[in-house]
C-alpha cells in the first residue's frame, strides 16, 4: 500500500538553465584568467588541447575564444608562432576597449549632442577640479604646448579635433584618477566632440580662450575655478554644436 506524501514534505523543483558547452568553456577560461592562473601575456593551450580537456569540439573552442576576444580578455595572433594570448590589462587598454565599444554603439544608432555633452559634464568637471590638485609639471607643460598649437592654427586645420582630444585627455590624466582618465579618453577618442562645433573664427577664438582659462586655473591650483571654467566651456560647446544627432562617419 503506497503512502501519500504530505504536500509540505514534497520536494520543491525549480527550473534551471543548462549552460551550453561554449558558455561553459568561455566561463572557465575567463575565471582562470581573472583568478591569475594565466598571467598577462601568457599563451593559452592550443585549441586541440583545450578541446580534449573540455571534451568538446574545436569549433566550440573557437566560438568561446572569439567571445573572449570580444570582451578584451585575450587576443588572437595568426601564424605558426601565434595563438591565443591573455591581454595586458592597463588603463590604456581599458580606454581603448571602452572607446571601441562606444564607437560601435554610436555607429549602430544615433546619439543626441545634449546627451554627449551631459556625459562630458559628469566626467570632465570633476576631472578639472581634481587636476588642479594633482597636476604635475609635465601635465602643465603638455597643456601649454597644446594651447600654443591651438592659438597659432587656422579654422581649416584638419587637426583641430585632435588638439581638443589631447587637451581634454591630458586633464583626465592630470586628475590622478586613472579610471576617470580612461573614460574621458574613450569618450573623446570615439566621438571627437570638436567635429560637431560650428567652427567660425569667433567660436575658435572663444574656445581657445576658455582652454587657456581652464589651464590657468589648474596651474594655479584653483579647483573651484577650474571646475567652473570647464562647466562654462561645455555650456558654450553645446550652444555652438550642430543640433542634429551625432552620427559617427564610417
Amino acid at each position: 500500500m503506497s503512502t501519500e506524501i504530505n504536500r509540505s514534505d514534497a520536494p520543491r523543483f525549480t527550473a534551471k538553465q543548462v549552460t551550453r558547452p561554449r558558455a561553459q568553456v568561455e566561463q572557465q577560461i575567463k575565471e582562470a584568467i581573472l583568478s591569475g592562473q594565466f598571467a598577462q601575456g601568457d599563451k593559452l593551450p592550443p585549441e586541440t588541447q583545450l578541446a580534449q580537456q573540455f571534451g568538446v569540439s574545436r569549433p566550440t573552442i573557437r566560438e568561446a575564444l572569439a567571445a573572449l576576444v570580444n570582451t578584451g580578455l585575450i587576443r588572437k595572433i595568426p601564424g605558426v608562432t601565434g595563438g591565443s594570448f591573455v591581454n595586458s590589462v592597463t588603463t590604456d587598454s581599458l580606454s581603448q576597449t571602452l572607446g571601441e565599444a562606444m564607437e560601435r554603439i554610436l555607429r549602430l544608432g544615433a546619439l543626441d549632442i545634449e546627451e554627449l555633452t551631459d556625459m562630458r559634464r559628469v566626467l570632465e568637471i570633476p576631472a578639472a577640479r581634481l587636476a588642479a590638485e594633482y597636476r604635475t609639471l609635465e601635465h602643465l607643460e603638455r597643456l601649454q604646448a597644446i594651447i600654443e598649437r591651438q592659438r597659432t592654427t587656422t579654422i581649416d586645420d584638419p587637426q583641430i579635433p585632435s588638439y581638443d582630444l589631447a587637451f581634454h585627455t591630458t586633464i583626465g590624466h592630470a586628475s590622478g584618477n586613472r579610471l576617470l582618465a580612461a573614460f574621458i579618453g574613450a569618450l573623446h577618442a570615439s566621438t571627437l566632440p570638436a567635429r560637431y562645433l560650428d567652427v567660425t573664427p569667433a567660436v575658435a577664438r572663444k574656445t581657445v580662450k576658455q582652454h587657456i582659462a581652464i589651464a590657468a586655473a589648474i596651474e594655479a591650483g584653483n579647483a573651484v575655478g577650474a571646475a567652473e571654467d570647464m562647466e562654462e566651456h561645455l555650456d558654450y560647446v553645446l550652444r555652438n554644436s550642430a543640433p542634429c544627432s551625432v552620427v559617427i562617419a564610417l
